[in-house]
């Protein structure tokens, strides 16, 4: 099957969303019961935390961290968005720094002026970009506007919808002069996500029973003929790869190079973040240059912010990895 289709459907009662490239799933949304990345609060600074610079903080939803914090005391309000997973037991991340994020535009209050995504290179399509999100209304908002990729071959008149929304959203939220603590904004759903985020396909809709199947498989085949297992314990994502049967020489690499184009795939279907450590196959170790560039190009094309620690001295390799999902796991727990 060529091509992208976007599967809308349900699986045990929730909502999700399913990416299909060429057959091959690559992405997976399935609602939970955690506050979703995005959510605006009204919130009230509860208590701060000597030492870390950071501030507990009283939400609809429970208590949420705020790092960072100057001049914030216990009872203020303030206006927060949630950053990320929490992990169970632990606040919620929020930040300050309110972000209003669609399909073709992120408004940035605190960021004034006009940025274009890097991957679009065309300077006459960049002017056509600009020019649709120049408005009257973007310009008396002040806000800064940071235009997307996919705005590339977009219709000016669904750019400049997009811009309009989104600075009437952030201005209503903004102007809030509400006292008690609420939240002001959901984020957005898997559907939403999947419209945000995946923009083109076919939309199918039907159950997402066989997708959640595929992506919670601990060991996958690898085209090299070795495979790789991936699971999550308390502490850390466990990776391990293993060559199978190839008994070649250069077995150990090829297996590893394999895994490499794979790893931000897993690590997304499972929604897995924090502390990575992968054990590669042996190989040579003139040949772990090599990898590491191959690693780099696969996160590179990741939306989740991934850090590439370096090889320890037992010769694993470690990642850090945003929390940006809740893990699929813990959802179907």
């Amino acid at each position: 099957m060529k091509g992208r289709q976007v599967i809308l459907g349900q699986h045990k009662g929730r909502d999700g969303a399913a990416l299909l490239v060429d057959g091959v799933l690559q992405d997976l949304l399935l609602d939970h019961d955690a506050p979703r990345p995005g959510t605006i609060y009204r919130a009230r600074a509860d208590r701060p935390v000597k030492g870390q610079g950071g501030m507990f903080l009283h939400t609809p939803d429970g208590s949420a961290f705020l790092r960072g914090v100057k001049g914030l005391a216990p009872g203020d309000q303030l206006l927060v968005q949630v950053a990320g997973h929490a992990e169970r037991g632990k606040a919620i991340p929020v930040t300050a720094k309110l972000l209003f994020k669609s399909r073709y535009v992120i408004v940035t209050p605190e960021a004034p002026g006009i940025n274009i995504s890097r991957a679009i290179k065309d300077e006459e399509e960049r002017l056509r970009i600009r020019a649709s999100a120049e408005t009257e209304n973007a310009e008396t908002s002040g806000y800064g506007l940071i235009l997307r990729s996919s705005c590339q071959n977009a219709p000016d008149e669904a750019i400049t919808e997009d811009v309009e929304a989104m600075i009437d959203m952030a201005r209503a939220i903004l102007s809030d002069e509400g006292r008690d603590v609420e939240k002001l904004l959901e984020g957005p759903d898997p559907a939403e996500l999947a419209w945000r985020e995946w923009a083109t396909g076919d939309i199918i809709e039907e159950p997402l029973g066989e997708y959640v199947s595929q992506a919670r498989k601990a060991t996958q085949n690898l085209p090299s003929g070795g495979s790789m297992s991936v699971e999550a314990t308390r502490a850390v994502v466990a990776v391990d790869i293993n060559t199978g049967g190839d008994t070649s020489p250069a077995a150990g690499l090829k297996a590893n190079l394999a895994a490499a184009k794979e790893l931000p795939r897993q690590l997304r279907l499972k929604g897995l973040g924090g502390q990575v450590v992968v054990d590669f196959a042996p190989m040579p170790k003139k040949d772990r240059r090599t990898l590491e560039n191959a690693l780099r190009a696969a996160l590179k094309s990741d939306e989740v912010e991934t850090s590439m620690i370096g090889w320890t001295q037992m010769g694993l390799f470690e990642l850090s990895r945003k929390r940006a999902r809740v893990p699929l796991a813990e959802i179907l727990s």
